[in-house]
């Protein structure tokens, strides 16, 4: 078994035992932590301690942490690009190609493996399995996410992009020109009747919302802003493609060939804003284009 040696810091205020190890030690949930108390894998100054201890400044605290599970999330140290970081949120710039959390067929690599191997504290609202997941972007969706770093930051993060409050805005690049300046779609989303593993626009789906904007228009592309409204699994991708314009490089919903050699499609989170759950400012990020959709806008301006 690993083991932890921890010291309380002069500075810290009384606190649960098992609260204090799931935000300053273990770096897991509560429950997982008392699973450890309650095995008798936990001492503080030497002998056995109640989860409910109140711990204080000087106290030591030892930890025997079992191996993991088969199926138990792992720290990865995989470089991540922050943009923001402090002891509430933290802002990353996900890179295209990788998953948020572990699922069936990506059980490493993910952002979640990477969060957990920086050893910051994360929040366990949506799960042992999510930890400080707020919101997602599909694989190979590239750009701004915001990381809860406890539980209470969690909840108000979800909140504001529950009631529509965050501002998440993206940039794309899609088939075929565009012909109105703007435009606002309002179509629910669902799973697609016939392929159960896509999103489609279905009459009984959840509501949705977009909205567009033409940036550029191109001789058979077009490369636009989104806001989204709601937050539907690939709403973006499934609006554009029952507009007729699927993302470029999407394999699921748009042509299975296309003029670039892409890994995934020209769809980045751009910005990212709320109101910090602490200070309650609002809070803005931007993040630049990723080098994929540079290539392809430097290719199609090249061509006039």
């Amino acid at each position: 078994m690993e083991q932890l040696l921890l010291e309380v810091p002069p500075e810290a205020r009384p606190e649960r035992l098992d609260r204090w190890l799931a935000h300053n030690g273990v770096g897991r949930s509560r429950s997982y932590v008392r699973r450890l108390i309650d095995s008798g894998l936990v001492r503080v100054d030497g002998r056995l301690a109640p989860a409910s201890l109140q711990v204080r400044p000087g106290q030591r605290i030892e930890v025997e942490l079992p191996p993991p599970e088969e199926d138990e999330t792992r720290p990865e140290p995989i470089p991540l690009d922050v943009v923001y970081e402090d002891d509430d949120v933290l802002v990353i710039n996900k890179p295209q190609g990788m998953v948020v959390h572990p699922a069936a067929g990506h059980k490493g690599g993910t952002l979640v493996n990477a969060l957990l191997a920086r050893g910051s504290t994360l929040s366990f609202v949506a799960g042992e399995d999510r930890p400080g997941i707020v919101h997602r972007l599909d694989k190979d969706t590239s750009g701004l996410m915001v990381v809860a770093k406890n539980d209470r930051a969690h909840l108000s993060l979800a909140a504001q992009i529950r009631m529509r409050e965050a501002h998440r805005e993206y940039v794309l690049i899609v088939h075929g020109r565009v012909r109105a300046d703007r435009t606002r779609i309002k179509a629910p989303i669902g799973r697609h009747p016939v392929h159960r593993k896509r999103m489609a626009v279905v009459p009984d789906g959840r509501p949705a919302e977009t909205e567009f904007e033409v940036l550029e228009r191109f001789q058979d592309y077009t490369y636009m802003r989104a806001v989204l409204r709601t937050g539907r699994t690939h709403q973006i991708r499934v609006h554009t493609a029952h507009l007729g314009h699927p993302v470029v490089g999407d394999k699921v919903y748009g042509p299975r060939r296309y003029r670039w050699d892409l890994q995934g499609q020209c769809l980045h989170a751009v910005k990212l804003a709320f109101e910090h759950p602490t200070t309650g400012q609002w809070v803005s990020f931007e993040a630049p284009l990723p080098e994929h959709m540079e290539m392809v806008l430097r290719d199609l301006r090249a061509e006039g």
